[in-house]
């Protein structure tokens, strides 16, 4: 392993202070977004709306509709999600929150997702970007973050009866009465 130069590690000293300065400048927009997502009725609704429906057409790849069905589909997997983080326990549902208010709040999404457009102006390849480097992300941090987004998509996705045609299930089979 190769040693740090003097210059190296003055450089990687200011860059961490930068940093840690900047998450604590905007954890309390972020603490208050979570909050108050929390404490409305349908947990992270304003910053679920704004994430869940750039992410959820490029995570479900050549299983998503378009055309008519399209924005459907959005408002069943927004809904399909907030009711999954609603049955998670308080703590579960205060990190999603936390990760939704993140990914929602412009500096951060620039800083953490590398994202510079908002959510709803970014394309399928940015967003596509995003999603693979923190899937592959060296710090475990973002890879679990990867891994809810992913989650909490497909699990709407497939819990939701309409999409069950799509890919062949006919549906949990009926119980017989005897």
């Amino acid at each position: 392993m190769a040693m740090f130069s003097r210059r190296q590690f003055i450089k990687t000293g200011i860059a961490g202070a930068l940093l840690l300065a900047a998450a604590a400048y905007f954890q309390k927009p972020l603490d208050r977004a979570g909050k108050q997502a929390l404490v409305a009725g349908n947990p992270l609704d304003a910053s679920l709306r704004t994430v869940i429906p750039a992410i959820a057409p490029v995570i479900l790849q050549g299983a998503f509709p378009s055309g008519a069905e399209r924005a459907a589909a959005l408002e069943r997997i927004v809904r399909g999600v907030a009711q999954a983080v609603g049955a998670l326990s308080a703590t579960s549902q205060k990190e999603v929150a936390e990760l939704f208010a993140l990914l929602a709040f412009a500096p951060t999404r620039i800083a953490v997702a590398g994202l510079t457009p908002a959510w709803d102006q970014a394309g399928a390849a940015e967003i596509e970007g995003f999603l693979r480097r923190w899937q592959h992300s060296r710090l475990d941090l973002l890879k679990s973050g990867y891994q809810a987004l992913h989650d909490l998509v497909l699990g709407a996705w497939y819990a939701d009866p309409q999409s069950w045609t799509a890919i062949g299930y006919p549906g949990p089979p009926a119980l017989v009465k005897s």
